[in-house]
């Protein structure tokens, strides 16, 4: 099908799975298996990374399925990072991690936006998963009172990238209000600016669960750049933003160049 569409329309380049950069992470809170088969069977092919979010893969039933079906279509898994945080809060990450290995879990989260945990620890654990996981850190606090200052974001970023993290996580939970976001869904530009001024975005994972802040952020960085907490009903939708197939980026990519 492709071949064909190609010849009807000119689109921009996406890259192909796998994808280093032109993520999409796709937020599961708790699809059946028949919703992943048939989100998969019409999308499978855009879709590079799967969140368990929080902790619904602790409770989830036919959890090994699921991940199964995933890993079956090129599709990594991970936990949510607030599951590493409660392992880490209950002193259970020898544990949390052997149960990851034992799923065949290669993907894993970390993050500080709940728990009290400093930023050399966070390095610490960055390091020791590094050596038999694909490290995603993020960086951000779920409380929206809480403001970092953007150059102490950017401290944050090259930290844990240098630490061994394959991607940064910029946070906006599945609200996109928080963190990389003013409580209106309004990307906070200056943080943004100073971001990628200091780092590749092609480094870096936007969390970006809004159709407005989906069609900002690839009108400012083109078609590939990586998006996170993308609702699993929304993955063509985003494609089509991605490539000029919706009116919001239709203008910016419409001609083909």
């Amino acid at each position: 099908m492709g071949d064909y569409m190609d010849r009807v329309l000119k689109l921009p380049e996406r890259t192909k799975k796998p994808r280093d950069y032109g993520i999409t992470h796709v937020l599961d809170k708790g699809l059946g298996l028949f919703s992943v088969r048939d989100m998969i069977s019409v999308a499978g092919e855009y879709i590079d990374i799967v969140k368990l979010g929080w902790g619904t893969g602790y409770i989830t039933r036919n959890l090994e399925e699921k991940i199964r079906i995933y890993h079956d279509n090129n599709i990594a898994v991970c936990l949510g990072g607030t599951f590493f945080e409660i392992s880490v809060y209950q002193d259970r990450f020898d544990d949390f991690k052997a149960w990851l290995k034992n799923l065949g879990i290669k993907h894993v989260e970390v993050s500080n936006g709940t728990i009290n945990l400093s930023m050399d620890k966070k390095l610490e654990y960055i390091k020791e998963l590094k050596k038999d996981f694909v490290v995603l850190s993020e960086v951000g606090i779920k409380d929206p009172e809480v403001v970092i200052p953007p150059y102490k974001w950017v401290q944050m970023v090259k930290e844990e990238l240098k630490a061994g993290a394959w991607k940064v996580i910029n946070e906006a939970r599945e609200g996109g209000d928080v963190g990389l976001y003013y409580k209106t869904g309004e990307i906070k530009k200056g943080l943004l600016d100073e971001i990628v001024s200091q780092v590749p975005h092609e480094k870096l994972i936007f969390e970006a669960p809004r159709k407005s802040q989906q069609a900002e952020l690839i009108k400012r960085f083109g078609p590939n750049v990586n998006l996170g907490n993308i609702p699993w009903d929304h993955v063509l939708t985003l494609e089509t933003l991605r490539v000029g197939l919706k009116s919001d980026t239709m203008k910016i990519f419409g001609e083909g160049k």
